[in-house]
């Protein structure tokens, strides 16, 4: 099922917080909101929920608007940033946002088993579940969305406030689950690394605005501006009259068709690299050697170059 916006607008004490002319969610794939915190993220996943009125514009479920149809809100399932459990065990908790859909028994049965057994929390069925870790409850959040394997999938920052540990074992888990029980999936994370192991497509949103939308690719190698490219990882730095965009890991020491001077602040050996750190033209830079080239000093120049880039407009 396809999700798209029109006209889309929202405000909150008469300040804008979202304006999106078009967007669209194509049916099967998983796209993630990226952006910072405040950027208007959640509100357009509400938006979609239907948890949201729109101040203008619409949200559609294929071609049903959200707004006007009760139905159209069944077809979402949604896991929150923050897991809110009612009291009971885990089980008691997935069944019940099962036969909120009108789910039979013996589905809701099989759906539970399989959700919990593949999200790693069938150990945890009869446990009370306000009584989880942080990583088990955001792995039950996840099993009561997925168990009720909706058309459209909405997911808030499912990693957020979990250990490193269990944060890289879901990390690895998701894109399995997601192709396992969702449709179409639109997930909102600040982070990008997440962002760009979990989705198939991604829209980065600034400050209410889509800024890029399209494959991963499309949009890491073409980024219309400053603050996009910085969000997607660039270092970015005047050259030659204009400012060029330069991808991670892409500053190498040397000469090249693109050189910097790199003012050394800082050389710290990280075992088998060593990070440089310094400023050229006033902006903060990090250059990675290996271990085996010659480490600058604090306090010395470094002559750096691009091995590629992007000249943004």
């Amino acid at each position: 099922m396809d999700v798209s916006v029109a006209d889309l607008h929202f405000a909150r004490d008469g300040q804008t917080v979202l304006q999106i002319p078009a967007l669209t969610f194509p049916s099967g794939t998983t796209t993630a909101v990226f952006g910072p915190n405040g950027s208007g993220k959640t509100t357009l996943l509400r938006l979609i929920a239907g948890l949201e009125r729109p101040s203008r514009g619409e949200v559609r479920l294929g071609d049903v608007p959200v707004g006007q149809d009760k139905a159209a809100r069944r077809s979402i399932g949604m896991a929150f940033q923050t897991a809110v459990f009612l009291r009971g065990s885990v089980r008691h908790n997935l069944d019940l946002a099962l036969r909120l859909r009108e789910v039979s028994a013996p589905d809701r049965r099989s759906r539970i088993e399989e959700a919990a057994r593949e999200c790693g929390v069938a150990h945890l069925l009869n446990r009370p579940a306000r009584r989880l870790s942080g990583g088990e409850a955001q792995r039950v959040n996840l099993a009561r969305a997925l168990a009720l394997r909706a058309p459209v999938t909405l997911l808030d920052e499912p990693l957020a406030g979990i250990d490193r540990s269990a944060r890289t074992q879901l990390l690895a888990d998701l894109p399995r689950l997601l192709a396992t029980f969702a449709a179409t999936t639109v997930l909102v994370t600040h982070d990008r690394e997440e962002a760009f192991r979990l989705a198939d497509r991604l829209v980065v949103m600034i400050a209410g605005e889509v800024k890029a939308v399209g494959a991963k690719s499309s949009v890491f190698a073409r980024p219309p501006d400053r603050e996009t490219a910085e969000l997607l990882g660039y270092t970015v730095l005047p050259a030659n009259g204009s400012l060029v965009a330069i991808p991670p890991s892409s500053l190498r020491p040397g000469e090249g068709s693109l050189t910097f001077v790199l003012a050394v602040e800082r050389v710290i050996d990280m075992g088998n690299h060593i990070h440089v750190i310094g400023t050229i033209d006033g902006e903060r830079v990090d250059v990675r050697l290996r271990i085996e080239e010659a480490s600058p000093q604090a306090g010395s120049s470094l002559r750096v170059h691009a091995a590629s880039y992007v000249r943004l407009p």
